[in-house]
C-alpha cells in the first residue's frame, strides 16, 4: 500500500507529485484548498515513504494505476478529482483512461499524454534507461545536481536559496534504485500514448503551464484542442514547476476551477 497524507474537509482531491517528488511538496498549498477539499497526497512507488522495490516490474504505469485504485478503495472513495504535476499528470491521465468513472475532474500541471510515435518512445526509453544506469552508478548526490541543472528547471533559479536547498534535500531523501526503476517503468518513453484517446475523455480538465516553459505551453495547447472539456491556463513568471514558482497564482487557479 502506498503511504499517503490526508488533510482537510470536503470532496476528495487526489494530489500526484512529479518525478523525484513526494507528498511533502504539496504542504505549502494546503491552506489554499483544505477548507473546501479533503486532500489525499500519496507518495508514488519509489518515492518518499512508499516502498521502493528493487524489482523494476513493480514500477509500470499499469501497476501505478492499480496502486492508486487500491488506495481509493481502501479509503472508500468511488470518485475523486485529481491534480497531477508532470509525471503525476501523466499518471492522472492514465488513471482517468483506465478507470474513467473513478475520476471526476482533472487538473494537469506541466503534463503530457505521452509521446505520439513509436520512434519518439523508443528514443526516450533508451535515454531514460541510460539515466537510470547513471543514477545507480554515480549515486544520488550526483543525480540531484544533474537533475536540478536541466534546462527544464532553469526558471527555478529565481526561487529563494533556502527553497532550492529544501527541494534538493527532499530529493536526496529518495533512493537511487527507486528513482532509477521509476524511469525504467514509468518514464515518458515507457508509457502508452494517450493522444488518440484524448477526444474520448470527457472529464472537465484544467491544463496549467508556466509561461516560461515553452515546450509544455505548446503541448498543453495541443492537448486543449483534443480534449472535449478542457481549458488551458498559462501562469506568468513560471516555468515547469508552476506550483513552486508561483504558488498563489497556481493555487487560486485550481481553486477557481474546483
Amino acid at each position: 500500500m502506498l503511504v499517503y497524507d490526508i488533510y482537510g474537509n470536503g470532496p476528495p482531491l487526489l494530489l500526484l507529485h512529479g518525478f523525484t517528488g513526494s507528498a511533502e511538496e504539496w504542504l505549502p498549498l494546503r491552506p489554499y484548498w483544505a477548507d473546501v477539499r479533503t486532500l489525499i497526497a500519496p507518495d508514488l512507488i519509489g518515492h518518499g515513504r512508499s516502498p521502493a522495490p528493487t524489482d523494476a516490474s513493480c514500477y509500470t504505469m499499469e501497476r501505478c494505476v492499480s496502486d492508486l485504485l487500491a488506495l481509493l478503495d481502501h479509503l472508500g472513495l468511488a470518485q475523486v478529482d485529481v491534480l497531477g504535476y508532470s509525471m503525476g499528470g501523466r499518471v492522472a491521465l492514465q488513471l482517468a483512461a483506465a478507470a474513467p468513472k473513478r475520476v471526476q475532474r482533472m487538473i494537469l500541471e506541466s503534463a503530457s499524454p505521452g509521446l505520439a510515435t513509436t520512434e519518439e518512445r523508443a528514443a526516450r526509453s533508451a535515454s531514460d534507461h541510460a539515466l537510470a544506469e547513471a543514477i545507480e552508478r554515480n549515486g544520488l548526490a550526483w543525480f540531484v545536481d544533474y537533475w536540478a541543472a536541466l534546462p527544464l528547471f532553469a526558471s527555478q533559479a529565481s526561487l529563494p536559496t533556502t527553497q532550492r536547498a529544501q527541494l534538493s534535500a527532499r530529493r536526496l531523501r529518495g533512493s537511487p534504485h527507486g528513482y532509477a526503476n521509476s524511469l525504467r517503468g514509468m518514464g515518458t518513453g515507457q508509457q502508452s500514448s494517450l493522444w488518440e484517446q484524448l477526444s474520448t475523455m470527457l472529464h472537465p480538465t484544467l491544463l496549467i503551464s508556466g509561461a516560461l516553459d515553452h515546450k509544455f505551453v505548446a503541448l498543453n495547447q495541443a492537448m486543449a484542442r483534443q480534449l472535449p472539456n478542457a481549458s488551458h491556463g498559462i501562469i506568468a513568471h513560471a516555468g515547469h514547476t508552476v506550483h513552486l514558482e508561483q504558488p498563489e497564482a497556481f493555487a487560486q487557479a485550481v481553486r477557481r476551477f474546483l
